[in-house]
């Protein structure tokens, strides 16, 4: 569907380097990335606002590199909805059909099932000064759907929303995708967002794709020590990879860690992770398959509610998961002595 080949852009100061992506017919594609990384640059790209240095972007197959924006079928719904202020919100859905030659007919078929999706009858007379965050969110998807796009970009689309309009658009974003199998392509900061409705993901810093692929691959999988970070990844750690018999550690200086065996090859300094949620809290040792088990004291205690982080010093600093019931089970305080396990395959290293 969208096809992206060695894309380069360049601004004063700043730039979009080797951009390589494939988005697959249907998909729920999600860009993550810090402010400016370039998310929104490479989204005007691909709707054709921003001219291509270098490089190539082709949509259902066609290298639309050169086309104007109203050639290649695709809609945008921007972070602050771009309404026209001084058109109606009938007029400002309609918009876009003056530069799409499409039937009136099925334009006005389409319109008015959008209407009805969209729960939009009672404010087609209104000015978009009037309307409240949710609906204005509601009135530009509806522009943007109203062409019937083959791709659907969306910048930010759930920010500046209260929790209650943000849930509300965000189960109508998965809801239209579902339906109408558009390809979609938004740019988020909230992971929320990321877990609920992509398909598909991808990590953008300082104009580079760091990582690409599968939800569950990007969090529990980062291919980086930035991906790790920025995706707030905890334990994240750096040592030498040492080996002995049969088996693989690395040893971080603090303390000597085993990782699954499969990954001898790796060699020399890496970094490594190991989720919270990975790691088994307890008061004393106890029989598993688990291969590190390390004795530690409590140093940090940190109530989310219904789970708890609990930060022990075992040689390094690493941080469990628990839920409100083991912790109060448990009733662990800050200095009480615990242990830590966790299996080898539960650590994942990166260079």
């Amino acid at each position: 569907m969208i096809k992206i080949e060695n894309l380069y852009i360049n601004f004063p100061g700043f730039s979009l380097k080797d951009i390589n992506l494939s988005i697959e017919k249907g998909e729920f594609f999600v860009l993550l990335g810090p402010t400016g990384a370039g998310k929104t640059v490479l989204l005007e790209t691909i709707v054709g606002l921003v001219p291509v240095k270098k490089g190539r972007i082709y949509i259902e197959g066609v290298d639309v590199t050169k086309e104007p924006p109203e050639k290649r079928r695709i809609g945008i719904v921007y972070q602050d909805c771009a309404l026209f202020p001084h058109l109606t919100v009938l007029k400002n859905i309609k918009y876009g059909l003056h530069f799409n030659k499409q039937g009136s007919s099925e334009s006005l078929k389409r319109l008015h099932r959008l209407v009805e999706q969209l729960r939009l009858h009672s404010i087609l007379q209104r000015l978009p000064v009037n309307l409240s965050g949710g609906e204005m969110k509601r009135v530009a998807l509806a522009r943007a759907l109203v062409i019937n796009p083959s791709i659907l970009l969306l910048d930010e689309p759930l920010s500046a929303l209260d929790p209650n309009f943000k849930e509300e658009i965000r189960e109508e974003l998965k809801r239209i995708h579902q339906k109408t199998g558009i390809t979609f392509f938004m740019v988020t900061h909230d992971f929320t967002d990321v877990l609920y409705l992509a398909t598909k993901a991808a990590v953008m810093n300082e104009g580079k794709i760091e990582q690409v692929g599968d939800v569950t691959d990007i969090f529990q999988r980062p291919s980086s020590s930035f991906v790790a970070n920025f995706l707030g990844a905890k334990n994240i750690f750096r040592g030498n990879m040492i080996k002995k018999d049969d088996r693989t550690f690395v040893d971080t200086g603090g303390t000597v860690i085993e990782v699954a065996s499969n990954l001898r090859k790796i060699e020399g300094r890496v970094y490594f992770t190991v989720r919270p949620e990975d790691i088994i809290i307890s008061q004393r040792p106890f029989s598993s398959s688990a291969r590190n088990c390390y004795p530690g004291k409590v140093v940090e205690v940190i109530n989310r509610g219904e789970v708890f982080y609990v930060t022990a010093d075992i040689g390094e600093r690493m941080t469990a998961l628990i839920t409100k019931a083991s912790f109060e089970e448990m009733d662990l305080r800050e200095g009480d002595r615990v242990f830590l396990s966790f299996k080898a395959t539960a650590v994942h290293l990166f260079i």
